[in-house]
């Protein structure tokens, strides 16, 4: 029996990858070509990011179960901080946020062909081992935030490869949030590393949950390191009661 689960897994991974990349091709335009016109026609490349996902999670028999969207507010602004276990996270992020949002993404993605191109128009690219790349950044989000669009920030700066839960944060996400003084949307992704680890390929069908906690609000005097810790706290506990 073991031969056939190998055989099956196989052609699942084939089946997969023909509708990550077939689909991706199809809507590409939907999701490319509006980011060259200017960010306010950015809302027609987040549709097309939605309907890739949408069609991604139906045709792979990979289910995404939304829950405590009630705490987030379509008419707010949000700093979202999520983990980030697997690429499997991606999809269900832009499945279960409900408003226009812009990641913050590493440089290196930009050589993926075709989903690179996606990464250029629709995150804020940054290159970690450039200092002014990161002060650019800085600056790009915080004029995101302020024309009324959320941010999408992985805390823990890369894939979880480790046995925690979470791993320490760094502190951008709670300073942007500090000073553009906007709520925090702590959420938290469950069971996309079992479904496919990091850096593998290797990935089957399963059910992932997208959790979202209450919004963590910002004020003046907020401290950088207790916004941390709490937005920590918060989403290690959302991922305990999951265990």
């Amino acid at each position: 029996m073991h031969w056939i689960k190998t055989v099956f897994l196989k052609l699942y991974m084939v089946w997969v990858l023909l509708v990550f990349t077939l689909f991706m091709l199809i809507i590409l335009p939907v999701m490319v070509l509006p980011g060259f016109f200017g960010q306010k026609y950015g809302h027609i490349t987040y549709f097309g990011l939605w309907l890739w996902s949408w069609i991604f999670s139906l045709l792979t028999f990979i289910r995404y179960e939304i829950t405590g969207l009630e705490n987030v507010s379509k008419k707010t602004s949000y700093i979202y901080t999520s983990n980030h276990t697997s690429f499997l996270d991606l999809p269900g992020l832009r499945i279960a946020i409900p408003t226009q949002f812009r990641p913050l993404a590493k440089k290196e993605l930009l050589k993926i062909p075709v989903f690179g191109l996606i990464v250029r128009v629709a995150c804020v690219v940054v290159d970690r081992s450039s200092t002014e790349s990161r002060k650019q950044s800085i600056k790009t989000l915080t004029r995101r935030i302020r024309s009324g669009i959320s941010l999408l920030i992985f805390p823990e700066g890369t894939q979880n490869r480790t046995d925690q839960k979470l791993q320490p944060f760094y502190d951008g996400a709670f300073r942007m949030a500090k000073e553009t003084l906007t709520p925090i949307m702590p959420v938290v992704v469950v069971n996309a590393g079992n479904l496919m680890p990091p850096s593998s390929v290797r990935l089957k069908p399963g059910k992932i949950k997208v959790i979202f906690g209450k919004p963590i609000e910002v004020y003046e005097n907020s401290d950088v390191a207790e916004l941390k810790q709490t937005t920590y706290n918060t989403m290690l506990r959302l991922l305990e009661k999951e265990s």
